[in-house]
């Protein structure tokens, strides 16, 4: 994918606001702090990509989609009107997009990484799950959740069933990972290896990823940085292009 900004715009890139937890009055405090950002990234935006799990449980039914986060969804179709391109990756946590925000918003939907060119700058952006070494147990689960046949199982059972037993896995998930996700582990970051072994495959200025919840910057080559986004939950960073360098930031609303 290329894309050609002017001098004067910008890329901003962000990922796992998990809207819905901890609470319904946390989760529309957080919401309306992600609205604040997107507004002052419509200043000058080219394009915003937003990096996965972006929703604590999203699942697409036929006619139905879980509820709340109206004014986020209101937002990012107010900035698609205005011709802003909006991407969206698939995480861990909201796997099942199956159209609706391409259809409503105008979005484009990412479910695995891409190569972005931006002007001469090229980036491997995406959420990050069961990439690099490790973690089988998950890679095994990721295989069964984006099976079609078991999602087509899934969609059988009553919304309030299959969303009640959706959210009860997430946020065992989250609380089984929660101590892992928040410390740094050097060498063992697997992403960050994941960025060096496929520096050797091929050159990219910038691997961008979310999914840790650390917001890192660090080398991957004398020519290349991996950056992992972060969280909304705590941190509010994100990152954003600029006349070919990207950057990450803290949103101080």
């Amino acid at each position: 994918m290329k894309l050609t900004p002017n001098s004067d715009q910008k890329i901003y890139f962000a990922s796992d606001f998990h809207l819905g937890v901890p609470t319904p009055a946390a989760s529309k405090e957080r919401e309306q702090k992600i609205i604040g950002w997107l507004t002052e990234c419509e200043k000058d935006a080219s394009a915003i990509f937003l990096v996965g799990d972006l929703f604590d449980f999203w699942f697409e039914y036929g006619h139905t989609i879980p509820k709340g986060f109206t004014r986020f969804l209101g937002k990012l179709a107010s900035l698609s009107d205005k011709g802003i391109e909006l991407h969206i990756f698939t995480g861990n946590h909201d796997l099942w997009m199956f159209g609706y925000l391409e259809k409503e918003l105008g979005a484009k939907v990412h479910y695995n990484p891409i190569d972005l060119q931006i002007n001469n700058t090229h980036v491997l952006v995406g959420h990050g799950d069961g990439l690099g070494p490790g973690d089988s147990g998950y890679k095994f689960l990721k295989k069964v959740f984006t099976n079609r046949f078991f999602q087509w199982c899934f969609k059988w059972l009553h919304p309030d069933i299959g969303m009640g037993l959706a959210n009860f896995w997430s946020g065992r998930s989250r609380a089984q990972a929660v101590n892992q996700e928040q410390k740094f582990l050097g060498e063992g970051e697997w992403l960050w290896t994941y960025a060096k072994e496929q520096e050797q495959l091929q050159h990219r200025d910038y691997y961008i990823f979310g999914h840790r919840h650390l917001p890192l910057d660090l080398e991957v080559s004398a020519t290349s940085r991996y950056i992992n986004l972060g969280e909304w939950l705590s941190n509010y960073t994100y990152a954003v292009y600029e006349n070919g360098k990207i950057a990450l930031k803290t949103f101080e609303a």
